[in-house]
């Protein structure tokens, strides 16, 4: 186990800061904080929450540049890509904030003889689990539809990114919000069960591994509390030979290599009809030659340094395996020395078993599949334990139409890259998890639907 929590810069790999984590009292101090808050939040959250929502999206945009550069520093993402995150967390604000009331009004259901209704009421501490890749967002896209609900947030952020989960807790502070409504807690992962088992906590959300949701939903489960998992994909991205095949080739380049490949919605199986698939290929190594490889904080630079030298080697790892097993490397690449620079590859000739069909490649590693017909694309974009996001590219309406019905996932795209929306329900199915976050669904995720019978 952890006994400090180490932030270090993913291109230098130097130690930036070190953190102690909280021992039990003092984390436990904090979820009765955030129990007692709750009590009076719950009554004033939509009518004070809009407004210092709306506050805090103007501070987000004011200090975009600083906290760009502290992600960008503490998980290596591009600069540029660094500001998008900034960017899309102040639209989240502002979109809930104008539309939270709207949301959670009662829903009237007439009958006969009664004139019933249907309420929505938060229910308690919810403790939101969060992972490095989006260290921003993935906090934002939780907490702030659950705070508008009327619930109180404690973060449990990953140790690599922990400087970024105390800023945005001062961020919630700097904006007015009142002690306890939103808390950092810099808790080891043994110090979970305890939090989870407290009566206050009522809900759970966790976006993660699958082996760490395997663990959280169970904790969920026998404590009878309310959970969201979002745990990962393998998505497809399906090209038809009518797709065109320039604008699909650049989009797919920009969906997998996005965030260093660090990306849950990313495309990571290249699944492409053998009529075209040469083309495509081509196109696609011409496309990643382009990418500007580099330090994150070079405007210039789209590929930069994994977040760890473990997600690195893991990486690593998969593709050796998969090469051993029989695939063949159509681009070569792989770990740049003892750094955290992984440079693309690309793997075909892939079967059942190969690390590189089975498991989700969290980086710049494309599986790359060549089927004959739309059926063939449909069963390979199925044959997968995942059920994030697809996307699919076709001039044809009908042909979209019958992949986006017919393809097992939560999200799905068509002639465009797949990006969370703050209006759109994002989540997925199998072992992607459950429940949704974003849209109307998402602040319905941790409230009490209620529905009160009346006589007329």
């Amino acid at each position: 186990m952890e006994t400090t929590f180490q932030s270090i810069n993913p291109v230098t790999q130097v130690l930036l800061r070190t953190y102690q984590p909280e021992d039990q009292t003092a984390i436990m101090e904090k979820v009765e904080k955030a129990a007692a808050r709750f009590k009076t939040w719950r009554k004033v959250a939509l009518e004070e929450g809009r407004v210092l929502f709306l506050k805090m999206a103007d501070l987000l945009r004011k200090t975009q540049r600083e906290n760009a550069s502290l992600i960008t520093e503490e998980m290596g993402k591009p600069i540029r890509q660094a500001w998008a995150e900034v960017e899309k967390c102040a639209w989240l604000c502002e979109y809930y904030a104008q539309n939270a009331t709207t949301f959670l009004s009662p829903q009237v259901v007439k009958r006969e003889d009664a004139l019933n209704k249907v309420i929505y009421q938060a229910l308690g501490v919810i403790l939101e689990i969060m992972p490095w890749n989006f260290p921003f967002w993935q906090v934002f896209r939780c907490a702030v539809p659950a705070i508008l609900a009327g619930n109180t947030v404690l973060l449990k952020h990953a140790p690599n990114v922990s400087t970024c989960a105390l800023r945005i807790q001062e961020i919630f502070e700097q904006v007015g919000f009142e002690q306890g409504v939103f808390q950092c807690i810099l808790a080891q992962v043994n110090q979970i069960p305890s939090i989870v088992a407290h009566e206050a906590v009522q809900g759970v959300a966790l976006t993660g591994s699958l082996g760490a949701g395997k663990v959280v939903g169970a904790l969920a489960g026998q404590n009878i509390k309310k959970c969201i998992l979002e745990l990962g994909g393998s998505d497809p991205i399906v090209i038809l030979e009518d797709a065109d095949l320039k604008k699909a080739s650049k989009a797919a380049v920009q969906s997998k290599m996005y965030n260093s490949g660090q990306t849950c919605i990313a495309a990571k199986r290249f699944i492409v009809q053998k009529s075209i698939a040469k083309e495509f290929l081509s196109l696609v190594k011409a496309e990643i030659a382009r990418l500007h490889i580099g330090d994150p904080m070079d405007l210039r630079t789209d590929l930069s340094a994994m977040a760890r030298p473990d997600l690195v080697e893991q990486l690593q790892s998969q593709l050796e395996d998969s090469v051993k097993m029989g695939a063949t490397t159509v681009l070569e690449g792989g770990r740049a020395g003892s750094s955290n620079y992984f440079e693309p590859v690309i793997l075909s000739n892939l079967s059942k078993g190969m690390p590189a069909y089975d498991d989700e490649l969290f980086g710049p590693l494309i599986a790359f599949f060549e089927v004959d017909s739309i059926q063939e694309a449909i069963h390979l974009a199925n044959d997968s334990n995942f059920g994030l996001g697809a996307s699919v590219w076709t001039s044809d309406s009908q042909k979209a139409e019958k992949l986006a019905l017919e393809i097992e996932t939560g999200n799905l795209a068509i002639n465009q890259i797949l990006r969370s929306d703050p209006r759109m329900p994002f989540g997925g199915i199998k072992q992607s998890g459950f429940g949704r976050e974003l849209g109307r669904e998402g602040i319905l995720t941790f409230v009490n639907i209620k529905s009160i019978f009346q006589s007329t």
